[in-house]
């Protein structure tokens, strides 16, 4: 959709809550996310959700999660019900969801250096790593509902023949050898998550996308945003997927360790966890490295960037 489009598409979805106000375009990317004004006159947050990602069961779990977080005591976006009762405005040109909006600042944005000095850097990582742990201790503590769905990111989603992400291997940018390059890190990478899976790797679900622009900071404290790629999957992915915007960062490895001791303070970690932690990492730049493929022309740039990301990692993990 265009913005014009989109911005049509949002006032349309916003009658299902009976709010006439015009929305405020935030991003226009898969999902098109706007900030309007709630039935009560609040801020929130509306969602178009991108045609053929999720189902609508798998939306409405992603929200009951939400709700049961919110009910074990985090703070996380939750949703609010249409005039008619439901969490989903289904007949618009896009399915709606409309949450509440938290305040805060995104921790930073991918490709750009943080901005905050780098005790603070590590004092967030450590505030991240702990938030996630409490979203994992909440999860496994909830009993979902029998409709519960959302995808499952085990070994071969990860690393398989298809995975879920794409084949990042044939990733148009890449030449002869670096295809190579990358299918030989898979196999070696495959080994040691399997590895992982096989001495009893935590599972479960996890939030799958706490990329900086997702964590948003108030003071000291973060909280987590956007669950739409919330998936049953490795908790060690999760903080792998949290450190793979760090990975040209000078200081890369002290937030890691944040990252981990954050965890550590309120959930335990394996005993391998900074190995798995790189390990992790590198499988999100490759999983990204797959995710260009079929949503950008193969010329875009961007195909490339995530390309070379994958590439600069795994050489160095390899090595």
């Amino acid at each position: 959709m265009n913005e014009a489009q989109a911005m049509s598409a949002a006032q349309d979805a916003l009658t299902a809550w009976g709010v006439s106000a015009a929305p405020r375009l935030i991003k226009n990317r898969e999902n098109i996310v706007l900030e309007a004004v709630g039935p009560d006159g609040q801020r929130a947050a509306l969602r178009l959700h991108r045609p053929g990602y999720q189902s609508d069961d798998a939306i409405r779990s992603e929200l009951w999660w939400s709700e049961a977080l919110v009910a074990a005591g985090m703070t996380v976006p939750q949703p609010i019900r249409t005039l008619a009762g439901d969490v989903l405005a289904t007949g618009g040109a896009r399915v709606a969801s409309l949450v509440t909006w938290l305040e805060g600042e995104p921790l930073g944005e991918g490709g750009v250096p943080l901005a905050m000095d780098a005790p603070k850097q590590d004092a967030l990582h450590e505030a991240l790593g702990a938030e996630l742990a409490r979203l994992h201790v909440a999860s496994d503590a909830m009993t979902r509902p029998d409709a519960f769905e959302r995808v499952t990111l085990d070994l071969e989603a990860l690393l398989g023949d298809d995975p879920a992400w794409g084949r990042f291997w044939e990733n148009p940018s890449l030449t002869a050898e670096e295809s190579a390059l990358l299918q030989t890190t898979r196999d070696k990478l495959r080994d040691v998550i399997a590895a992982h899976a096989e001495t009893g790797g935590d599972f479960g679900l996890i939030h799958a996308d706490a990329l900086r622009e997702n964590v948003l900071v108030q003071g000291d404290q973060v909280r987590l945003i956007d669950f739409d790629d919330g998936v049953f999957g490795f908790r060690m992915y999760e903080l792998g997927v949290a450190m793979s915007q760090n990975y040209d960062q000078p200081n890369q490895d002290a937030l890691g360790a944040a990252l981990l001791r954050g965890y550590a303070s309120v959930r335990p970690l394996p005993d391998n966890a900074a190995a798995l932690l790189e390990a992790f990492t590198l499988m999100r730049g490759l999983a990204s490295c797959g995710w260009t493929i079929g949503r950008y022309a193969d010329e875009d740039p961007a195909v490339r960037d995530y390309a070379e990301r994958a590439l600069e990692m795994a050489r160095r993990w390899l090595g």
